[in-house]
């Protein structure tokens, strides 16, 4: 069995590759052999090496640059997505979708569930949407928040950075969502993937944090296992004391419960992991 997957460069895409099941064969993707903003590139690779499933795990994610740069995110975001699985359905391949909590506005205080109407307050969470508009019919969608790993640029390497070259720091605390590990957010995809499923689901991993929470944790874990030798003040500040140019939601929890029973994925909370990325950072 082929697998095509696409941003296989990113974080979630080498957790992919690093978690590939026996009697799979997969075929990554990245900027190198496959241009995301051509159609008709994407078509003729698709159709030359006729994968049996394709997980699109390719974005987008400089959600401030993408208020400036609109057309490259919808071609990356939302038109790209389309042609995948527009491909895959002729190649009778089933499709994954990676998307996000920034398809909500933020507006609630319990956790979203797949079904909840979607209210985007970027570009970023537009295209995003726009993508699961392209490929509702033809894959099934996974939302996922606030993933990190130990390669790439995520917020725990870039809070690791400025920890050990800063005296304090301030972060928001009036954004909750939930981090989630990739390997652990890989290991969700491939279970979904090999369901063969349509539909939307929702999965990070368990618990609730604000940036202040989880950036307060990272230092935490990281003294423990020696990332970092001194600890500095983390002081929490609200979203207006840190403007941005996309508007991010206040609250983006998504309910994974469904998700969790279904694939028979027990629920690991976001500290558990955290410290365990920081264990095999030791490796």
């Amino acid at each position: 069995m082929k697998v095509l997957i696409t941003g296989a460069r990113g974080q979630l895409g080498m957790a992919l590759l690093a978690s590939v099941p026996d009697g799979l064969t997969a075929i990554p993707c990245d900027r190198q052999n496959l241009d995301l903003g051509d159609g008709h590139a994407i078509r003729q690779f698709v159709q030359t090496e006729s994968p049996d499933l394709i997980i699109n795990a390719a974005a987008y994610t400089a959600v401030d640059l993408a208020e400036t740069h609109p057309d490259e995110a919808c071609r990356i975001n939302s038109i790209a997505p389309g042609i995948l699985a527009e491909a895959s359905r002729r190649a009778g391949a089933s499709m994954v979708h990676i998307s996000t909590d920034f398809v909500f506005d933020g507006l609630r205080s319990t956790p979203y569930k797949p079904d909840d109407a979607r209210n985007p307050l970027s570009v970023y969470g537009e295209t995003k949407a726009g993508g699961e508009d392209a490929v509702v019919d033809h894959a099934a969608i996974l939302r996922t928040s606030w993933v990190y790993s130990l390669d790439g640029a995520n917020f725990v390497n870039t809070m690791l950075q400025l920890m050990s070259s800063r005296d304090e720091l301030k972060v928001v605390a009036d954004q909750i969502g939930a981090p989630t590990y990739s390997p652990n957010l890989a290991d969700v995809i491939w279970r979904l993937a090999l369901r063969r499923g349509r539909g939307i689901w929702h999965y990070s991993d368990a618990g609730a944090a604000s940036w202040y929470d989880f950036a307060v944790a990272i230092q935490e874990e990281a003294l423990t296992v020696g990332r970092l030798t001194r600890e500095i003040p983390i002081y929490p500040i609200t979203t207006d004391e840190f403007p941005t140019a996309a508007k991010r939601p206040r609250y983006s929890l998504l309910d994974s419960n469904e998700t969790r029973a279904t694939l028979d994925v027990p629920a690991v909370h976001w500290r558990k992991n955290l410290r365990r990325m920081m264990r095999d950072s030791r490796m």
